[in-house]
């Protein structure tokens, strides 16, 4: 090694890797995109800023409008990898809620929360709520962002999230329900290939989340929430991949929210023959037009 400030106090791969003088790698490291008008499918993206202190930015995406007047349902989206890597600003997402935004008719924000270990779990799903409440301040059409204030029906919101993405999702909409937050009208929460901490925690967990109490932690295990049974919305998607090594994660979800006593709907979907987040590499793969397909309907059902 060069010098000392070279030397690994940890590593956890694929993910992340930790030097002795603080230093953090991530990998892969996706390049970032900046956000433009996609001229195939006329969405348009731009960057805000939802909070100055702490910072927390995002982005948000508007289809094409075919009219001043028209309302759209909004979705809020957390990305995934691990609560430590990952970005809104990378080119899978933005090919992905490109993707979305197009079929599904939707204004969507996507957030850049803090990561781990930087900004210890919980720190990123108070910056996952803290958007939500942003959100709730333009119910009367008179908040920070023009877009949200012209497009956005605040009463037709979802909360969606891809592995630990949808861990922060889920967080949202029971706090949401909890607290009874007023301003916004969640409709549905969307869970792609979720990471919960339903069995031995990783080895990775510890040094992202200190304070983490184990499996009885509300945070990461639903099952062990009082709340559960708050979820605030009438209904949920639930996706796992056949051959994800998370998948059996999302099944318990699934028997932990039907004995939660929450009195919504669940739709199950399941990738026959894909892995943990298929469609964010390969999203025009028969697998993932079918997603996107199930995605359009579940939002625009009425």
């Amino acid at each position: 090694m060069d010098s000392i400030t070279d030397e690994v106090a940890h590593e956890f791969r694929p993910f992340i890797r930790v030097y002795k003088d603080g230093r953090i790698e991530r990998f892969p490291a996706r390049p970032l995109v900046p956000p433009a008008l996609d001229p195939v499918t006329g969405v348009q993206s731009k960057d805000v800023v939802i909070s100055s202190e702490p910072t927390i930015k995002a982005r948000i995406f508007i289809p094409k409008i075919n009219g001043p007047d028209q309302k759209l349902p909004l979705l809020l989206h957390y990305h995934g990898g691990a609560f430590c890597i990952g970005s809104p600003f990378d080119d899978v997402s933005q090919t992905f809620l490109t993707t979305l935004v197009s079929q599904s008719n939707v204004v969507a924000i996507s957030v850049d929360y803090r990561l781990a270990p930087d900004h210890p779990l919980p720190i990123a799903h108070y910056d996952s709520w803290s958007t939500l409440q942003w959100i709730a301040i333009h119910s009367d059409g008179k908040g920070p962002d023009p877009w949200i204030n012209r497009y956005a029906d605040l009463g037709r919101v979802f909360l969606a999230g891809e592995s630990a993405g949808a861990n922060l999702a889920h967080y949202v909409a029971v706090r949401a329900g909890a607290t009874g937050l007023v301003g916004v009208g969640l409709k549905g929460l969307i869970m792609l290939h979720s990471y919960f901490v339903t069995r031995e925690p990783e080895a990775i967990m510890p040094y992202l989340y200190p304070t983490c109490s184990g499996l009885d932690d509300p945070v990461l295990n639903p099952g062990a929430d009082p709340d559960l049974a708050k979820l605030g919305c009438p209904k949920v998607f639930l996706c796992v991949a056949e051959n994800d090594w998370l998948k059996q994660r999302g099944l318990d979800y699934y028997e932990i929210l039907k004995k939660s006593g929450w009195g919504g709907t669940v739709e199950f979907m399941e990738n026959e023959g894909e892995g943990h987040c298929f469609h964010l590499f390969n999203p025009t793969c028969e697998r993932a037009v079918d997603l996107f397909q199930a995605l359009e309907s579940f939002i625009n059902q009425k």
